[in-house]
C-alpha cells in the first residue's frame, strides 16, 4: 500500500474521482430523475445518447492534442491546463441541469446533459493522457491506473447514490447543484500535479499546400454533415430507436406511414437485431470516410491524415501481424461484463427493492471495488502485465457464478452479497488491468489520440453487446416453456423464495421457474463467451514477442 501514498498515485485517486462523477449524472441518476418526474420510457431513452461523447472522443483527442489554452499552458503545461478548463466546464454543466425543470425545460437539460457528456469525455482524454505521459515506467504507471481505477469507481458510488439521497431531502437541483461543487477536489489536485513532460505532438505538414478558404469550407462542411449522420446511424443502432431516424428523415418528405412502417421493423424483436447491427457498422463506416483524406491534397485533408490515419499507421507498423489481433483483444476483454447492462432490473425482478440493492451496493460496491483494484495494482507491480491480463481474463466471465446462484435462490440477500461482491472484485481487476495494459499500447507522439481510439471503440462494442441483453433473457425464459433448450435449467428453480420472479414471469406471459431459467441460461451465456477472452490472452502471452527494445512492448511484464 505504501506505493500508493506516494504524490502522484495519490493525486491521480483524486483525478480519477473528478473524470468519473459526470458519467453517471448523465445517465442512471439522470434517468431516475427523469421518471420520478413521469417521463416515458420512450422519452428517457433518447437521453442514453446524451453519452455519447465517450465512445466517440476519439474524433477530436487529436485537436485535443495540438490545441493550447491560453495563458494557463504556458503556467501549467499542456495537459494540466486543459484539466483546470474543463473541469469548470464540469461543474458549470451539472449547474446547468440544476437549473432545469424537466418536465417544462426537457430540451434544454438534453443541452446541458450534452454537453456535460461532451465536457466529460474531453477531460477523459487529458487525463489519460497525462497519466500514461507522468508514469515514469510501466510499475509505476500500473499503480497510477489502479489508483485512477479506485477514483473513478468511488466516483460512481458517490454519484449513484449521494444524489439520490439528498434528492429525497432537498430536491432535484439541488442534489446536482451540490454534485457540481464537489467537482472542486479534483479541480484543486489539479494545481497540485506535477507539470509532466514537455509536450510535442508529431506536427501535421500543410507546407506547400494553396490556401482555399471557400473549398476548405466546403470540405469540413461535408465532413461534419457525414459525422452528424453517422452519430445518427450509429446511435439508432446502439439503442434500438428509430425515432431518430425518423425525426431526420420527417424533414425530407418521408410520410409519417414510411415511418411507422420503418419504425416497426427496426424495433421489431425479430427483426430488429438484423438491422440495428448494419446500422452501427454503417455509422462506423461513415466516421472513417469522414476522417480520410480526399485524393487531392488539401489542407483539411493534411489535418485528417495527420491526426487519424497517422496515429492507427504507427499502431499497425509498431505490432505489425499482430495489431489487428490487439486491438481485437482489446475490444472483446471485457465483452462479458458489458452484457450486465440488464442488473439492475434483474434484480427488481428478484424481488428486491431498489433502496435494498442501494445499501448493499455501498457497502460491497465501495469495499470489493477496492480490493479488486488493490490486488490488480499487486499483479501487475509484483508479478507481471501479461500474466495480469490473462487473471483478468478469467476473473471477469468466472466471477458471475455469484448471478448464476443468485438466480436459483431468488430474493435473498446473502446471495446478492456474494454476487456484488465477486463482480466487483472481478470488474475492478480486469477494469485497471485493461486499462494498464492499453496505456502500454500508445506512442509518446499519439498518446491522447490512440488511447482514446482504443477506449472508444470497445465502448461501442460493449453498447452493442449490452443492448441485446434482455432480449436473451426473454427469449430464453420463453424456451424454457416450450420445451427448449433453456427447459434444462427449470429444476434449479425449487427452492427459489416465494416474490421472485412472479411480476416479470406474469408480464412475459411465462412460468416463474421458466422466467428463473431464462436468466440463469443468460448468466451461462456470459461466462461462456468470456472463453474467447482468455484464449485470446493466453495465444498473446504464449505466441507474442515484442519485436525491439525500442518498441512500447505491450507484454514486456
Amino acid at each position: 500500500m505504501a506505493a500508493y501514498a506516494k504524490p502522484k498515485p495519490a493525486l491521480m485517486l483524486a483525478l480519477g474521482y473528478a473524470t468519473g462523477i459526470p458519467f453517471l449524472l448523465i445517465g442512471d441518476t439522470l434517468t431516475a430523475w427523469l421518471r420520478v418526474d413521469g417521463l416515458s420510457l420512450q422519452v428517457i431513452g433518447f437521453f442514453v445518447l446524451v453519452s455519447f461523447s465517450y465512445t466517440l472522443k476519439f474524433m477530436w483527442a487529436p485537436l485535443v492534442d495540438r490545441l493550447d489554452v491560453p495563458v494557463l499552458t504556458r503556467m501549467l503545461g499542456h495537459r494540466r491546463s486543459w484539466m483546470v478548463v474543463l473541469q469548470v466546464l464540469i461543474a458549470v454543466s451539472l449547474l446547468g441541469i440544476a437549473a432545469t425543470d424537466p418536465k417544462t425545460s426537457l430540451v434544454q437539460m438534453a443541452f446541458f446533459a450534452t454537453l456535460t457528456g461532451f465536457f466529460g469525455a474531453t477531460h477523459d482524454i487529458v487525463l489519460d493522457a497525462w497519466r500514461i505521459e507522468a508514469a515514469d515506467n510501466t510499475e509505476e504507471l500500473g499503480v497510477m491506473t489502479a489508483a485512477y481505477q479506485w477514483g473513478y469507481r468511488i466516483a460512481f458510488i458517490v454519484s449513484g447514490v449521494v444524489p439520490l439521497l439528498l434528492a429525497t431531502r432537498i430536491g432535484w437541483p439541488a442534489a446536482y447543484a451540490t454534485m457540481a461543487l464537489m467537482i472542486a477536489i479534483g479541480w484543486i489536485c489539479v494545481w497540485l500535479a506535477p507539470r509532466g513532460p514537455k509536450h510535442e505532438p508529431r506536427p501535421i505538414h500543410v507546407e506547400g499546400l494553396a490556401v482555399r478558404p471557400a473549398q476548405e469550407i466546403v470540405e469540413w462542411t461535408l465532413r461534419a454533415v457525414l459525422l452528424v449522420a453517422a452519430a445518427i446511424i450509429m446511435g439508432s443502432g446502439l439503442t434500438a430507436n428509430a425515432d431518430l431516424i425518423n425525426g431526420t428523415v420527417g424533414h425530407f418528405g418521408v410520410t409519417p406511414a414510411a415511418q411507422a412502417a420503418f419504425k416497426d421493423v427496426f424495433t421489431s424483436k425479430t427483426t430488429g437485431p438484423f438491422l440495428q447491427l448494419p446500422f452501427v457498422i454503417a455509422g462506423l463506416s461513415l466516421m472513417f470516410v469522414a476522417c480520410v483524406p480526399l485524393p487531392w491534397k488539401t489542407r483539411p485533408g493534411a489535418y485528417f491524415q495527420g491526426a487519424f490515419i497517422a496515429p492507427l499507421t504507427d499502431f499497425f507498423q509498431r505490432y505489425k501481424n499482430w495489431a489487428g489481433f490487439i486491438f481485437a483483444l482489446i475490444c472483446l476483454y471485457r465483452v462479458s461484463e458489458f452484457t450486465l447492462y440488464i442488473a439492475n432490473a434483474y434484480y427488481i425482478d428478484l424481488g428486491f427493492s431498489l433502496e435494498a440493492v442501494g445499501e448493499m451496493r455501498k457497502v460491497y460496491g465501495a469495499l470489493m471495488t477496492m480490493i479488486g483494484v488493490v490486488i490488480a495494482g499487486w499483479l501487475i507491480i509484483r508479478v507481471s502485465l501479461r500474466t495480469a491480463l490473462i487473471v483478468g481474463a478469467v476473473v471477469g466471465p468466472f466471477s458471475h457464478v455469484g448471478f448464476l446462484i443468485l438466480a436459483c435462490s431468488g430474493h435473498s440477500l446473502n446471495a446478492l452479497g456474494m454476487a456484488l461482491a465477486l463482480d466487483n472484485i472481478a470488474a475492478s481487476i480486469q477494469g485497471t488491468v485493461l486499462i494498464t495494459y492499453m496505456s502500454t499500447l500508445v506512442s509518446p507522439q499519439f498518446t491522447a489520440p490512440q488511447y482514446a481510439l482504443f477506449s472508444g471503440f470497445y465502448a461501442i462494442l460493449g453498447k452493442l453487446v449490452a443492448s441485446q441483453s434482455g432480449r436473451i433473457v426473454e427469449a430464453s425464459a420463453k424456451a424454457a416453456d416450450a420445451g427448449g433448450f433453456s427447459s434444462v435449467f427449470k429444476g434449479l428453480m425449487g427452492h427459489l423464495t416465494p416474490d421472485a420472479y412472479v411480476k416479470a414471469a406474469a408480464k412475459l406471459g411465462v412460468s416463474v421457474p421458466a422466467m428463473g431459467a431464462g436468466y440463469f441460461a443468460f448468466f451461462a451465456y456470459t461466462v461462456v463467451i468470456g472463453f474467447v477472452a482468455i484464449a485470446m490472452s493466453i495465444w498473446l502471452f504464449i505466441r507474442y514477442k515484442p519485436p525491439t527494445p525500442e518498441t512500447p512492448a505491450a507484454l514486456d511484464g
